[in-house]
């Protein structure tokens, strides 16, 4: 498994290359990887569908235990193969999609990227690299969304893309680390089987909030699903692969894969029911007051995330085989529908429904795949969608939390994405041919495999649904449920409560695509209207709110003024660093003035009385003495407390620098001041504040002893190993040659500084 995720990397790092080799057939080569992974991840099919769980393991950081772990059981089998499968399509579809595009190459970097991110996700069993893994797929999803950089429309659609996903991926880091705290371990397998540890902590609800933040901004629930629609900014190929079947399932996926060890609390069952069913009929009904195909689609796949997450919430039998086949099912149908939305565009030149019809007569083969993938949207027998569809309502009518409220939010959505799903079979294609930007023909090859092949699909698991039952929907239910679940998908169960609903959707949806032909200026209108009062103002002013603040934060804090950062800087230390000294430090001041000589004191008093002076004098020359003063008594206590070296080297430092700067005070301007009375003393408050932040520091360091001193280590090994009798020499030069070393080059690089000037100036004055 590690090989599967790995070589989707490696192929995007050749890539371009490959594509000055294949040319006009790089879809077709490159499609090979993910084919191949479609048939290694088939081959555990029989394993899987029996029980069987496969493990596999590799170090990665085996210093603090963290390993890359892959786990293949039902659900993690579905996905990859989703995502291998559809991939192959889509990357043929790419090739001609974007035919002689500049950056095609760039282009299958990306996608190569982001599929072997995808995969990583769901193959992982451990929340780090899932984690890791999971920001990728954010990261190569922006970089598709704004793939035509150019345009502005595709830019601010990615940037929003991108703010979103990270936001709630910042708020999945913590719940994860928050996760694997309480289970004690970071393994996912072994995190479900510590259900109990995870669900009577102080920190649950911390942690299901901030892991359903991650998971709903990634699969766009609401109120955060605007940035879905807009990502449609991004090529035809792009929202067909990450905007239907894969990095918005990721969000799913998750919810899925946590579900058995915290579908026992109120808090996770509530939001992911409430907000599921929200989301299912916001996006049913935005969905169906769009015109433009690719937004009506991906609104609809925000209903189909809805219903998802709804079904997780539910939890029931029903609900999970319910979820199993609703999730294959939408990822055939709708990576089908997008491929076609691209297809309308790339051969009519426009993306609006209004402006197409009669389609058929040039498209006949695009016609009968978009009708049989819409007619699986609908929830229409003979379609793999309508076993979904009966199975979502079996599922909310077994639904213990509010049942009545999701059955008519289930029953409504259902009415308008039938409508929409007729809406996308019929008015492109049947009715007279409409002038379009571009003479449109039927789609080469390349376009149409994929369509054709998730229809087919689709249509095979819908007339012999038993054999997705037996290949993937059962294993894919097991692998969250905590008891062993039977059952056998069948396309007629007889007449029961769920088909009268499916046909109650039915008649309701004919009603409302009748009511969109007759009426769709007043449907749009009324859509206009609430979206400028949803969710995504809020983003808009929260985001302007941000730029305001940062305006005003750089204009107070940096305002090119060196004196104000020294004050934030000092006075953010102080404030931190006193904090914690005085609420956490326990104080036991040592016996001041035991011990000390009166020539001590007197050295003491002296560095105090030169830096009162060097602050109070209005002398440039008297400051500079004093300053000397201070470094020729430091000098003395260096002496004293027996570092004679240190002493010495003081001294000639300082000599040297006194030198120097009355050297310079000839070339400085008068003295003046120009502080106010004001500034003087907040600038003398901050200078005693630091000062006695230091001071308190070195008071509270004598007091704590964590380890051994080191410098009894230098006194026993100076000599014997350094052979050495100057201790502090042997520090400078052997125990820390290399920090000696780096001073030594940074005062050669000063004194060739200076010697650069000297000689600049002499030739200027030559």
């Amino acid at each position: 498994m590690l090989f599967a995720v790995l070589s989707g990397f490696f192929l995007a790092a050749l890539a371009p290359s490959i594509k000055g080799i294949a040319k006009d057939r790089i879809g077709w080569v490159l499609a090979l990887l993910p084919a191949g992974l479609t048939l290694y991840f088939a081959s555990y099919i029989p394993a899987v569908s029996s029980g069987t769980v496969i493990f596999q393991e590799w170090a990665w950081f085996p210093g603090i235990d963290l390993n890359l772990s892959f786990m293949l059981d039902g659900l993690s089998l579905m996905f990859a193969l989703l995502i291998s499968f559809i991939g192959t399509f889509i990357l043929i579809y790419a090739g001609s999609y974007l035919h002689g595009h500049k950056d095609l190459g760039r282009f299958y970097v990306i996608m190569l990227s982001f599929m072997a991110s995808m995969l990583g996700v769901v193959l992982s069993d451990n929340l780090i690299s899932l984690f890791v893994f999971w920001e990728l797929t954010s990261i190569t999803s922006y970089m598709l969304i704004g793939f035509n950089h150019e345009d502005a429309t595709a830019r601010k659609s990615a940037l929003q893309g991108l703010f979103v996903t990270v936001g709630g991926g910042l708020a999945l880091m913590a719940g994860l680390i928050m996760m694997g705290t309480l289970a004690g371990t970071y393994q996912i397998s072994e995190v479900l089987n510590n259900g109990d540890a995870l669900l009577t902590s102080t920190l649950t609800v911390g942690m299901i909030l901030c892991i359903l933040g991650g998971t709903f901004t990634k699969s766009a629930q609401f109120p955060l699903h605007f940035w879905l629609p807009n990502a449609m900014a991004a090529p035809t190929p792009v929202s067909a692969y990450l905007h239907s079947a894969t990095m918005v399932k990721a969000g799913i996926y998750l919810m899925a894969r946590l579900n058995p060890a915290l579908g026992e609390h109120i808090l996770w069952t509530t939001m992911l029911c409430l907000f599921g069913g929200m989301t299912m009929f916001v996006g049913a009904y935005l969905a169906y007051g769009a015109t433009g195909i690719k937004k009506v689609l991906a609104y609809s796949t925000v209903m189909a995330l809805g219903t998802l997450t709804m079904l997780i919430g539910i939890g029931t039998r029903y609900a999970m085989i319910a979820f199993a086949a609703f999730l294959l099912g939408h990822s055939l149908y709708k990576g089908a529908l997008f491929m076609i939305a691209g297809i309308l565009d790339h051969e009519t030149g426009t993306k609006d429904l209004t402006k197409m019809g009669g389609l058929r007569q040039k498209m006949p083969v695009t016609a009968i795949v978009a009708a049989l993938a819409a007619l699986s949207l609908a929830g229409l027998p003979p379609l793999f969608g309508f076993v979904g569809k009966e199975l979502m309502f079996e599922a909310v009518l077994s639904a213990e939390l509010y049942g009545v409220l999701l059955l008519g939010l289930a029953v409504v959505s259902a009415m308008m994405v039938t409508a929409i799903a007729l809406v996308i079979a019929i008015k492109p294609f049947y009715g007279p041919l409409q002038e379009t930007p571009k003479q449109p023909h039927e789609a080469p090859p390349g376009m149409l495999a994929g369509p054709i092949a998730l229809t087919s699909v689709s249509l095979l698991f819908g007339l012999l649904p038993f054999v997705a039952s037996d290949l993937l929907v059962m294993a894919a239910v097991q692998s969250v449920s905590p008891e062993p679940i039977t059952y056998t998908l069948a396309l007629w169960h007889g007449f029961n409560l769920p088909l009268a609903l499916s046909a109650l959707s039915l008649l309701g949806g004919i009603g409302l695509f009748v009511l969109w032909q007759r009426n769709r200026e007043g449907v749009m209108r009324l859509n206009e209207k609430l979206s400028s009062v949803g969710p995504e103002v809020g983003y808009f002013k929260f985001m302007d709110a941000i730029t305001g603040f940062s305006a005003w934060q750089t204009r107070v804090l940096q305002n090119g003024k060196m004196g104000n950062y020294m004050i934030v800087l000092v006075m953010t230390t102080v404030f931190l660093v006193g904090y914690t000294l005085l609420s956490q430090h326990t104080w036991r001041f040592p016996a001041l003035g035991r011990g000390i000589n009166f020539y001590e004191w007197a050295i003491a008093l002296l560095m105090v009385m030169a830096v009162s002076f060097a602050v109070l004098t209005r002398s440039r020359l008297a400051a500079v003495a004093c300053m000397g003063v201070l470094g020729f008594t430091v000098a003395l206590i260096f002496i004293l407390f027996s570092a004679p070296d240190l002493g010495i080297t003081q001294v000639l430092v300082e000599t040297l620098t006194v030198i120097l700067l009355v050297l310079v005070l000839f070339k400085l301007p008068g003295f003046a001041r120009y502080s106010t009375r004001f500034e003087v003393w907040r600038d003398g408050i901050v200078a005693v504040s630091m000062g006695v932040l230091m001071t308190l520091v070195v008071l509270a360091a004598i007091d704590i002893q964590y380890f051994e001193p080191i410098s009894s280590y230098f006194v026993q090994a100076s000599y014997p190993e350094a052979k050495g009798r100057n201790i502090v020499n042997v520090i400078l030069v052997d125990f820390r040659a290399l920090d000696t070393m780096g001073e030594v080059f940074v005062l050669a690089i000063a004194a060739l500084g200076v010697y650069s000037m000297l000689k600049l100036r002499a030739e200027d004055k030559a």
